[in-house]
């Protein structure tokens, strides 16, 4: 098969319309239904090829079980960019035509389970060549309309930017859609699953979980919140339109576009805060050790950690508000300039209640 050559229309009408749509919400919202009953629709009413990833099936479980108490952040982050890698990889393969070879840096695990979830929704051939290196299209994959529907928590905004960033280096549709569900309505489906989340994970996810804003962003525009996902089948007309919205306007892939280098900071921006909220936290933590080895008096320590998280959060507030009020950190792009700086305000606070001799950082 011709690089290419099937890359076409249903009818020879054109290019392929295909379109990415990241699913998110807390976890036990709905999604993975959600995401079933809009797939089946889309097929039916539709006549589209439809594919769910659903991130929970995908995930090797393999890892999850030698990990013992589960990945780092770290370990998370790079196992979902790995997968998007995998999605990557397949899109090639419908844009051009051909077969969809194998990454050559692969965890088999996951690799094998998604293989898998595409043979299961008729996109990839039931027949693998060479032991799954590489894998047939079917007639499905490379007819007519097709979307990827990512099914994920996606609770930060840059998960689902990455998503984005791979529809723009594509020119394909994109489009969100947010599984609005109470906190107390995922706490009770959570704790009937068979292999149930702890409660504080959840309740930690609806605190930092970041809605789509379309007003804030740009690239967010194609959104769609979806109240009590229980009670929608993903027929509304709202939906439907927002997919069709997503296909017929692909995202341009203009890389020179000033608007997008402003987004693209802002999501870096948003990196670094995630980053540097965790290591103020530990430094703060360190630092109230450090005074209590020095046995600095109980009331004097209350007012040691109250300054200290004060300047935490201040810096923090301002690395949202763009440095106004630390105006050295504005040509800072790297966690460790933000670092040194609270250093550096932070010991004049500590000189205040032990000796400077005994400064350790």
């Amino acid at each position: 098969m011709k690089p290419g050559g099937e890359a076409r229309g249903a009818r020879g009408e054109g290019p392929r319309k295909l379109g990415l749509c990241v699913l998110c919400g807390l976890p036990a919202a709905g999604k993975s239904t959600f995401a079933r009953a809009l797939s089946h629709r889309l097929r039916r009413e539709r006549g589209w090829a439809v594919g769910v990833v659903a991130y929970d099936d995908v995930m090797p479980d393999a890892f999850l079980e030698e990990a013992g108490a589960g990945p780092l952040p770290s370990q998370w982050k790079l196992l979902r960019q790995e997968l998007l890698k995998y999605i990557e990889y397949f899109l090639l393969a419908v844009i051009n035509g051909c077969q969809m070879s194998a990454p050559a840096n692969r965890t088999e695990a996951m690799w094998g389970d998604f293989i898998t979830c595409l043979k299961a929704q008729d996109l990839l051939s039931p027949a693998a060549l060479e032991a799954q290196s590489s894998c047939l299209l079917t007639k499905t994959a490379i007819s007519g309309p097709l979307f990827l529907i990512l099914d994920d928590n996606f609770y930060y905004q840059s998960m689902r930017y990455e998503v984005y960033q791979l529809a723009r280096k594509y020119s394909l549709g994109f489009c969100q859609v947010f599984l609005d569900c109470p906190l107390e309505t995922c706490l009770q489906r959570n704790g009937q699953r068979p292999r149930a989340l702890p409660a504080e994970t959840i309740h930690l996810m609806a605190r930092k979980i970041e809605e789509p804003n379309p007003k804030k962003n740009a690239w967010e525009h194609n959104s769609l919140t979806v109240r009590n996902p229980a009670c929608s089948s993903g027929a509304s007309p709202e939906l439907t339109d927002l997919l069709l919205t997503a296909l017929e306007n692909p995202v341009k892939s203009v890389e020179d576009n000033v608007e997008q280098k402003e987004t693209d900071r802002i999501v870096c921006s948003t990196n670094i805060l995630h980053q540097a909220d965790q290591t103020l936290r530990r430094i703060v933590s360190q630092t109230m050790k450090e005074a209590k080895d020095e046995r600095v008096p109980p009331y004097n320590l209350k007012l040691l950690a109250e300054e200290l998280n004060k300047l935490k959060a201040e810096f923090l507030e301002d690395l949202r508000q763009g440095n106004k009020k630390y105006p050295c950190l504005q040509h800072t792009a790297e966690l460790s300039g933000v670092v040194s700086f609270f250093h550096y305000e932070k010991d004049s606070i500590v000189q205040k209640y032990f000796s400077k001799q005994h400064l350790k950082f």
